[in-house]
């Protein structure tokens, strides 16, 4: 949240903060202020080359009478705020404006009102808001001498020069002071040189009213940025902390999918987060469930072999006759190999999945794979016929679907009876490839359809050795197919469900997967 407000707030401050040197419009406020002051300025140095001058004898030009000097002066200062001195062509000041009031005149009090509380809310924000804003340009500070001269002011001594000057100075704590120097002339004669001064009150007025806009539309939109910020804000961070916080109570082992939030409404990123984390969530329990009852399983079918194994080593040891002891020891081996059985078909389903997520899917073509699958199986026992047609290739691990095939062939061959054939068919439908092993054994009770695909299922043909079978089989090539995304099921042969004449497995596999 701090990030979101910090990336949306930062660029609008600069922004703000530039807009508020406005330093181009100063610099024009400043030269319309310099030309009107100059010509305030040559009307009066105009004036008093035309009515204060005493004219010489002969080649002399003249000189400024200072007594009318100071009278015009007082005169002309009264009607504008700006401040005139008047220096003679020695550089000395002859009259100053400041220092021509007159005494005795009266006294106009007018009592103003004080400020409201808002102008002074204003003025201290506009302060301390304009106070860290350093000038672009630093202007030289304005010095005033008891005794002035006309060397103090350079813009005086180009005046004195006959061309006209002007300074721009800082004031202090006051406006900056505006002054322009213009020369008084008679004749083209230089008599003197007369200084106007003038605070940049008007100005410093006009940019504090357009900055105060600039202030008020920043303040408006960084209340409608944070405002925003805070909704963003509202739909990505805490969405998202709330789901990284039921994630780790997930992790701890104290929460289930249920305790995921659901955003799926939002119709964003969030909303796929969300989604995401709760089908993860729902696949991790259903895995660990299948890992609980697996593990069960597991400890109830060692737990036969073990249990038989340990009776049969105890009777040997009390037994005398060789006989009887070499029967024992022979159910003790046949016990050892059923457990070395059951622990390698176990150690193969528990690590398919992991197997399954690592191999790369490749084109298998299921018909040379069928045919040397039907090669393999050993002359004069169970036929097995295959009649495949079209092209059955499909995408994915050609060892996992030999397994898958190998499994059922070995289901069909322990319940086919002597003689019998097992049929292979397999055909494309549409985009998937549909693989049938049927046999002609006794069938399954249709209620074992489904359940011949548990693990450890136990039901197998009278005269079968008890242990010849993990009842694994049948399980794993359900757990690979549907890893390849495709269905397997079975359904008994004949027209009477009551008296099957064999049974038969459909494996069907899209032929386009891309894992």
């Amino acid at each position: 949240m701090r990030r979101i407000l910090i990336i949306n707030v930062l660029p609008l401050v600069l922004f703000a903060a530039g807009l508020l040197y406005l330093d181009n419009y100063r610099q024009g406020l400043i030269a319309g202020e310099t030309a009107a002051l100059l010509n305030e300025g040559r009307l009066v140095a105009g004036a008093l080359g035309s009515t204060v001058v005493v004219v010489g004898a002969g080649d002399d030009p003249g000189s400024i009478d200072t007594g009318e000097a100071r009278a015009l002066i007082r005169r002309l200062s009264g009607s504008t705020a700006s401040r005139y001195r008047l220096f003679g062509p020695g550089g000395a000041m002859i009259a100053d404006s400041r220092d021509l009031e007159t005494a005795g005149g009266d006294v106009q009090a007018e009592e103003l009102p004080p400020p409201g509380m808002m102008r002074r809310w204003w003025d201290r924000i506009y302060r301390i808001v304009m106070a860290p804003l350093p000038r672009l340009t630093p202007l030289p500070l304005y010095r005033e001498a008891a005794s002035q001269r006309a060397r103090d002011y350079p813009e005086v001594m180009r005046a004195l020069d006959g061309g006209d000057g002007s300074a721009l100075r800082d004031g202090g704590r006051d406006s900056d002071i505006l002054t322009v120097a213009v020369p008084v002339q008679r004749f083209k004669q230089v008599l003197g040189a007369l200084m106007v001064s003038t605070q940049m009150t008007r100005s410093d007025q006009e940019l504090r009213e357009v900055r105060s806009t600039i202030f008020f539309l920043f303040a408006l939109t960084l209340g409608l940025t944070v405002l925003l910020s805070l909704y963003l804000a509202s739909t990505i961070a805490r969405p998202v902390r709330r789901l990284a916080a039921a994630a780790d109570l997930v992790r701890q082992g104290r929460g289930h999918a249920d305790a995921i939030p659901d955003f799926t409404d939002h119709g964003d990123e969030v909303g796929e987060l969300s989604a995401a984390l709760i089908e993860m969530t729902e696949t991790l329990g259903r895995r660990m469930d299948a890992t609980e009852r697996f593990a069960a399983d597991v400890a109830h079918e060692i737990k036969n072999p073990l249990t038989s194994l340990r009776s049969a080593i105890e009777v040997a040891a009390r037994v005398s006759e060789p006989a009887q002891r070499e029967r024992l020891l022979l159910l003790a081996l046949d016990d050892v190999r059923r457990l070395d059985r059951l622990i390698t078909d176990i150690a193969n389903a528990s690590r398919l999945d992991a197997e399954m997520s690592r191999d790369d899917a490749v084109p298998v073509d299921l018909t040379t794979l069928l045919e040397t699958l039907v090669e393999v199986q050993p002359e004069g026992g169970t036929a097995v016929a295959l009649d495949s047609e079209g092209d059955l290739t499909v995408s994915g691990n050609e060892s996992r679907l030999g397994q898958v095939f190998r499994n059922l062939v070995d289901n069909a061959l322990s319940f086919s009876p002597p003689g019998g054939t097992i049929r292979i068919r397999g055909r494309r439908i549409d985009a998937d490839v549909e693989v049938t092993v049927e046999d002609q054994g006794p069938g399954i009770p249709d209620n074992r359809l489904e359940a011949v695909f548990d693990r450890f299922y136990s039901q197998r043909p009278q005269g079968e050795a008890f242990g010849t079978h993990s009842g694994l089989g049948l399980s794993i090539a359900r757990q690979i197919v549907a890893g390849l995304g495709g269905t397997i099921r079975a359904e008994n042969v004949g027209p009477d469900p009551d008296r099957p004449e064999g049974a038969r497995f459909q494996v069907v596999i899209p032929s386009g997967l891309r894992r």
